[in-house]
């Protein structure tokens, strides 16, 4: 815990350059992917603003927080690779927009914790520069009379640097998708899917099925 430096002051998060329209959408689908787990309980590694706790308590769900800075106030500190919680202890648990700040050699001990402490799912997101084709053709009242959506081939991936906050990203050099999912399924979850939100590309969710 005393090696810990945050990145960011908390009055980052409520910044006009952090709350933008994108994070509200990815809000929407961090907050639609739980629901739709009908969870009893679910534990949210990583506060960030705190929208997403608070929007899930107010529906009653039984949330429980943790994060590495105390000056999020979150339920308990803890840093990852080390979760002071049981085995299998929340229906489920959910980690987004993390993995990212932390370097990519602590990533399968990361996602393992993760999954020890879940009974049924975890679900993460995680920042995806992979380039993208998108189609969409409508017509009246919003019927969709045409949609896709495309991964495209990478020919010369961006170089990765770390920025102060990110460490690695999907997409760049040297992190293909298939490294990060590879690292994923090595864990042993039951199931693992992946999408990307076609309202923010830049972001991809991935749901592992535990038990």
């Amino acid at each position: 815990m005393s090696s810990f430096r945050p990145q960011v002051a908390p009055a980052h998060y409520q910044s006009s350059a952090y709350a933008t329209k994108e994070r509200f959408i990815n809000y929407w689908h961090q907050i639609d992917e739980v629901l739709r787990l009908q969870p009893a309980s679910v534990l949210e590694v990583g506060i960030g603003s705190g929208f997403v706790q608070r929007y899930l308590r107010e529906r009653g769900i039984s949330i429980h927080t943790a994060d590495a800075d105390a000056r999020l106030q979150p339920d308990t500190l803890a840093v990852l690779p080390k979760l002071s919680f049981a085995d299998g202890e929340f229906d489920v648990v959910c980690c987004f927009e993390v993995l990212e700040h932390l370097p990519f050699d602590l990533f399968a001990e990361c996602v393992r914790e993760l999954k020890r402490v879940a009974r049924r799912w975890v679900l993460v997101s995680l920042p995806d520069v992979t380039p993208y084709a998108r189609l969409s053709i409508e017509w009246g009242f919003k019927r969709h009379l045409l949609r896709r959506f495309f991964d495209l081939k990478q020919v010369r991936p961006p170089q990765n640097r770390f920025n102060g906050e990110h460490y690695w990203e999907i997409g760049k050099q040297g992190f293909p998708l298939e490294r990060v999912l590879r690292a994923i399924r090595d864990q042993g979850f039951l199931d693992l899917s992946s999408f990307r939100i076609e309202e923010d590309p830049w972001h991809r969710f991935l749901r592992c099925r535990v038990g």
